[in-house]
């Protein structure tokens, strides 16, 4: 990394200038606006005019709270970043330096917080990567195993345990390493700096899966854990949080708990109210356009930049928060929402146009569960295909039964997790 002052100003008298003044308050520069960054693939490529530029996500957010840079005239920062060994190099240049009230930035430090070891300090020695890292993929990959895609019959579709000497020639290939060797990890920490400029992963909050060993189960410990990493998500203003294909159990304990947080909103309670008070008083079995019972969008982005909760669960939530408000004994508000969960569940397994569009469906055999395979298509304008139809209509009845069956199923997930937050409540 190389840090430039330019000369001063020949051409400045310092006998003219004033003895009194008031210096300027230093309002910084966004780093967004005083860095570029240059993907290269040779020492040639640094000082060429036609170098890529890359254009990163968002460079703001590595420096401090306001995403400035202080303390700078002139600032420019040109960072490198070597497409074969993937160290980078910044060549920094300023006219001067001076502390306008809100100290000076410490670019070394910002710098080093998005490429770390990568970054190299001198010019000469990020140039002479080239040559000395000229093979460094090569090098890595070489003892990977080279994964084939499934070839037609009569092709060969092996793995090979090692790479050919031709497979470089190839346009492209796809090698598998141990996730634990040492090698990887030094990729890993390479390419992190790419991740970190170009991915807009917000810091998005992942979850793959959660445990509480059986000795401990049903004492709380994993509700707990959950409210700490929503917590957490919170703190440190993560974009959402999300649970990678979470089981059951840990799913209705997810919504409970989400459930409760989104009560303590006015805004929710509003929305929720509308809905259940068109639940209460219409009969959507004769309404000849669909219910719009979604949350607004407004009210989605409300729920994830203050809980963190995405689209997908706060949904998920959604049904349970209407159904709070609903009279269970009340059986015109109970069939409303039958309907509701009905063409939800409906939407999620045909389309949202499902009710609408002409879209048929059709069971089809295979050797695993005959219930399980359906073929879905949309026949073209008034187009008629008799022996089609006739396979529609013969399986209408059992395709009613199985939504039938899904709608029983989420309503009496509905109505646990209803009674398990109105216990908590009361």
């Amino acid at each position: 990394m190389g840090l430039k002052q330019a000369a001063p100003d020949p051409t400045s008298d310092p006998k003219k200038r004033r003895r009194v003044g008031f210096s300027n308050i230093d309002v910084g520069v966004e780093a967004n606006e005083c860095i570029k960054i240059f993907l290269v693939g040779s020492k040639e490529e640094v000082d060429a005019a036609d170098r890529f530029c890359v254009d990163p996500i968002d460079l703001n957010r590595f420096f401090g709270e306001d995403g400035r840079v202080y303390g700078y005239k002139d600032l420019k920062i040109n960072i490198w970043l070597s497409s074969v060994s993937f160290h980078a190099y910044a060549d920094i240049t300023y006219q001067s330096t001076s502390d306008g009230g809100k100290g000076i930035t410490d670019l070394k430090s910002a710098l080093q917080t998005i490429f770390g070891e990568s970054l190299i300090e001198t010019k000469d020695d990020f140039l002479q990567t080239f040559s000395k890292d000229s093979h460094y993929i090569r090098n890595f990959i070489s003892n990977g195993e080279v994964m084939h895609y499934k070839a037609a019959k009569g092709q060969d579709n092996e793995c090979n345990t090692q790479l050919e000497d031709g497979a470089f020639n190839l346009e492209r290939q796809v090698i598998r390493l141990p996730v634990n060797s040492i090698p990887v990890g030094d990729l890993y920490s390479r390419l992190v700096p790419l991740v970190l400029l170009l991915v807009d992963d917000t810091s998005r909050l992942r979850i793959s899966q959660m445990l509480v060993l059986p000795p401990y189960q049903g004492q709380g410990h994993g509700r707990h854990l959950l409210e700490v990493l929503n917590s957490v998500a919170i703190s440190d203003n993560v974009y959402d949080m999300a649970i990678e294909e979470p089981s059951d159990y840990l799913q209705q304990v997810r919504t409970c708990i989400d459930t409760l947080r989104l009560l303590a909103l006015d805004s929710i309670k509003a929305a929720v109210n509308s809905v259940a008070s068109h639940l209460k008083q219409e009969n959507l079995s004769k309404k000849t356009c669909k219910f719009e019972s979604d949350p607004p969008a407004t009210l989605v982005e409300e729920v994830r930049k203050t809980l963190k909760i995405n689209k997908k669960q706060l949904l998920q939530c959604w049904e349970i928060l209407i159904y709070l408000e609903l009279d269970p004994n009340d059986h015109k508000s109970m069939d409303n929402y039958r309907t509701l969960i009905s063409d939800r569940t409906k939407a999620d397994i045909l389309g949202k146009d499902s009710g609408t569009a002409g879209k048929k469906v059709i069971e089809v055999p295979n050797d695993y569960d005959h219930d399980m395979t359906f073929v879905m298509f949309r026949p073209r304008g008034s187009e008629k295909i008799d022996s089609i139809e006739s396979e529609v209509n013969r399986n209408q009845t059992n395709q009613e039964e199985q939504l039938n069956q899904l709608v029983d199923e989420r309503i009496k997930e509905v109505t646990e997790i209803a009674a398990k937050v109105t216990l908590y409540c009361g």
